[in-house]
């Protein structure tokens, strides 16, 4: 137990300050102080589970290039302890390989152990056998779930320290998080929740890590552990003890996607204006939510409805390439925080308000020799013009923040753009030829299904976590109705269901099927004299994953009622006797295995638009290096796997809304993830990650599960590669292009102009009232055949004069890399 939070002492290693012996670590409520240098942290969010091991160090390297002090990510309850007491901890699950990866780097650790996560991860990163304990209660003063939290808790905190991953023994985990955003949903809990939040600080900190813990939205945290903020934006957050730091946990990058939804997108300027106002208003430590989203492989999604991609337009798309000007504009910013560091962490601030109270100019001025450094912000809409007397006059944009050396000398403004944007595509290799696939089929085995045979029984519906156990996605409910009459044509099935998917079938024929997050399912169905069969298939799409009492939600068809109606009379069938199947044949029998052999796969006329269907192809992997992904446009609904390797869910038949996409995005004003949406009329996820690692260098095997119908026929294999890469910067910055590795190269420039260029986007540069004779030769010599390249963008460098141009002078760029 620790006391006050100024007086922490905790051991880290040097490694990461560039020495190997151990450092005296301590915190207060302006810094972090690492063997004496105080610091302001820059943190990214990378989940470990939704990357590949072959990843990680990629992914960490770029974290480190674009200015980041620390990783942080969360430990997945349900993927590590998929059964009780049955634990792993390989492959992509090793969170301890990720950590020592981060320190290889020279990097800290953030450990969000929660283990609730939330994260949009399937039931928020709980395992489903827990909500089948009998008598427990999730996130409350239950005595059941708390000594299976603890018990998991204590799990990853003693595996962390029998590696040494802890500040307090040399390693680079320097702060710990229990429980998740449970502030934002603990009213209805009532005075079992304010208990429960007290057990979970008092469990934590007894768990002796040596370094301190800290609670995500908990305003009445107590004392032993440090509240924190998420949100698009922190920068008004107090935590509840002024002693503690402020801490931003998540910062949201962009936002998550869902199956019918539009693709969401945070600019570049709002998300350092965000970053910026933190730290103007005295912030610590920042983290980005998501700096690499990555895929949600397998059945990791949750929500319900969450996409297989979890790209969250962060500074590093889903497949680890540079999002680009995202990841660049950043960095500058991280550059500029890092400059004033020493007087952000030791300094008399003072705040001065200007027009009416929209500009804010902070004043950091150093205890211990009396630099300064300054923050003006503008939360208008409007750009203003600002006299600062001795310090000069200032053009401050609208919804922007400008960091001044000495308080005179812009070195960053949020909503001024300096770095490349890149244009990246998805297409062939350009050295492969296409690959013309040949496809074999097998039928999903739904006989006994259709016939009501099921591997058990009840007397009632069962809710469909406790049947299943969350071992597939998938529960067949069966029963039999006997008609003593004629042929019954006028009756109608009406099933009230809260899953997610339904497929409805009467004696082996299906009647209909439908999806939403709850609905009630009527279709006309045809009852023979004598015994008939009623087979319903509910399908889950990711589990609820957030919310009060999340956890206790109905899945699948859960009490029902399922009846039939004929001619205004009603038989209610839910206590009939119900047989149930968990999951499909296919999955039982591991069909996505191309070497499981039972199977039994059909060469020649291949079905389309046929559901309950296996496909299966080889495949030879895109040459190179750059991510590859493949394109599942005709498919319906299902699951992809490569060499018996989950891809996760598809279904590319699902299409976004067609309006509301008007390619208008303005940065300025508050965001929210109903902003600047693109990708209308589209299906919401059409390309699917194959990480490298995945693929074999010969032959390759992609197995599909088709569950409503679709076509294989046009499924290709794909890269990602930077194609085209565009510079807008001004007069005093250098810019930086770059064709993002791959061994591409720049191979043409097809527009440079310093001057007065028009257009502030790729495709849309033209030419200005002024412009330098040398722009394109200068370019041109500066980056053909490379790479990348550094542009000074100078008057010197295009050979014009003082007198030359406006007064913002600016260079544009459009390059296509080969």
């Amino acid at each position: 137990m620790w006391g006050s939070w100024v007086s922490i002492l905790l051991i880290a290693s040097l490694g990461l300050i560039g020495s190997c012996s151990a450092a005296a670590v301590e915190y207060d409520s302006s810094a972090v102080i690492i063997n004496g240098e105080r610091k302001i942290i820059l943190s990214g969010s990378i989940h470990y589970p939704r990357s590949t091991v072959e990843m990680w160090s990629d992914l960490i390297q770029k974290a480190k290039e674009g200015g980041l002090d620390t990783i942080e990510t969360y430990i997945f309850w349900n993927a590590h302890e998929p059964r009780r007491r049955e634990y792993n901890f390989t492959g992509n699950l090793d969170f301890v390989k990720f950590f020592q990866k981060v320190q290889e780097a020279g990097l800290h650790g953030i450990l969000r152990i929660g283990p609730y996560a939330c994260a949009e991860w399937n039931y928020g990163g709980f395992p489903v056998w827990l909500h089948n304990i009998p008598d427990i209660k999730f996130r409350t003063d239950n005595e059941i779930f708390k000594n299976e939290m603890q018990t998991f808790t204590t799990k990853i905190v003693n595996m962390a320290k029998e590696a040494k991953l802890f500040a307090s023994q040399g390693g680079p985990i320097i702060l710990a998080q229990i429980e998740n955003e449970y502030g934002n949903v603990m009213g209805p809990y009532g005075e079992a929740g304010k208990s429960y939040v007290q057990w979970c600080a008092q469990m934590a900190v007894a768990q002796n890590t040596g370094v301190p813990w800290i609670m995500c939205q908990q305003s009445d945290a107590p004392s032993s552990v440090i509240n924190t903020c998420n949100g698009f934006y922190c920068d008004a957050f107090t935590p509840n003890n002024p002693k503690n730091p402020k801490i931003w946990t998540e910062n949201w990058t962009g936002w998550f996607k869902k199956w019918g939804q539009k693709d969401p997108h945070r600019t570049a300027e709002d998300l350092a204006f965000s970053v910026a106002r933190f730290f103007q208003q005295n912030g610590v430590l920042q983290n980005y939510y998501m700096y690499h989203g990555g895929t949600n492989f397998g059945r990791t999604s949750g929500g319900p409805f969450i996409t297989t991609s979890y790209d969250y337009d962060a500074p590093l798309d889903e497949y680890g390439n540079l999002n680009q000007p995202k990841w660049g504009h950043l960095k500058k910013l991280h550059a500029a925080l890092k400059l004033g560091e020493k007087i952000l962490t030791n300094s008399t601030v003072k705040t001065t308000n200007y027009s009416d109270g929209w500009v804010e100019l902070t004043t950091f001025t150093s205890n211990i020799n009396g630099e300064r450094l300054c923050f003006l912000s503008n939360t208008k809409m409007d750009d203003v013009n600002v006299d600062l007397q001795q310090d000069g006059n200032y053009s401050v944009p609208a919804w922007s923040v400008s960091i001044l050396q000495d308080c005179n000398q812009e070195i960053y403004n949020t909503a001024k753009v300096n770095v490349q944007t890149s244009l990246i595509v998805k297409k062939l290799q350009e050295n492969d030829t296409p690959q013309k696939l040949s496809w074999e089929w097998a039928r999903e085995p739904t006989k006994a299904a259709l016939l009501g045979q099921g591997g058990f029984k009840a007397t009632q519906l069962l809710e469909q976590k406790a049947a299943t156990n969350d071992q597939s996605d998938y529960l067949w409910y069966m029963t039999r109705v006997v008609n003593n009459g004629t042929a019954m044509k006028n009756v109608t099935l009406r099933v009230k269901y809260s899953g997610q998917f339904l497929h409805a079938f009467v004696n082996g024929k299906e009647i209909g099927s439908q999806h939403d997050y709850s609905f009630t399912f009527e279709k006309p169905a045809l009852l023979k004299p004598g015994r008939n069969i009623i087979s319903l298939l509910s399908a889950t799409v990711g589990l609820q994953n957030y919310g009060e009492f999340f956890d206790e939600g109905t899945e699948g068809i859960a009490g029902g009622p399922v009846e039939l109606i004929d001619n205004g009379n009603t038989t209610d069938l839910s206590s009939n006797k119900w047989s149930y199947k968990v999951g499909l044949i296919g999955e039982g029998r591991r069909f996505y295995n191309p070497h499981s052999g039972h199977a039994k796969w059909v060469s020649g006329n291949l079905p389309v638009g046929s559901a309950m269907t296996w496909y299966k192809t080889t495949f030879q992997a895109p040459s190179g290096t750059e991510p590859v992904v493949v394109d599942l446009q005709g498919m319906g609904k299902g699951h992809a796997w490569v060499n018996g390797n989950s891809l996760g869910r598809f279904w590319p038949t699902l299409t976004a809304d067609p309006n509301g996409c008007d390619g208008k995005c303005d940065y300025r004003g508050q965001y929210k993830e109903n902003k600047c949406l693109s990708n209308c009329g589209n299906p919401t996820q059409r390309w699917y990650h194959v990480p490298r690692s995945f693929l074999n260098n010969g032959s390759n095997t992609l197995i599909l599960f088709e569950e409503i119908g679709g076509n294989p026929s046009n499924v290709s294999f794909q890269i990602t590669a930077t194609e085209t890469i565009c510079g807008n910067a001004y007069e005093g910055t250098t810019l930086e292009l770059s064709c993002n590795g791959g061994r591409r190269t720049i191979s043409d420039v097809q527009f440079a102009s310093f001057g007065d260029p028009q257009g502030g986007t790729c495709g849309s540069f033209q030419r200005g009232s002024v412009e330098a004779s040398s722009s394109l030769s200068a370019v041109e010599k500066a980056c053909l055949g490379k790479e990348s390249c550094s542009i000074n963008i100078s008057k010197t460098t295009f050979g014009v004069g003082d007198s030359f141009g406006v007064d913002d002078n600016r260079l544009a760029v459009q390059a296509v890399c080969k």
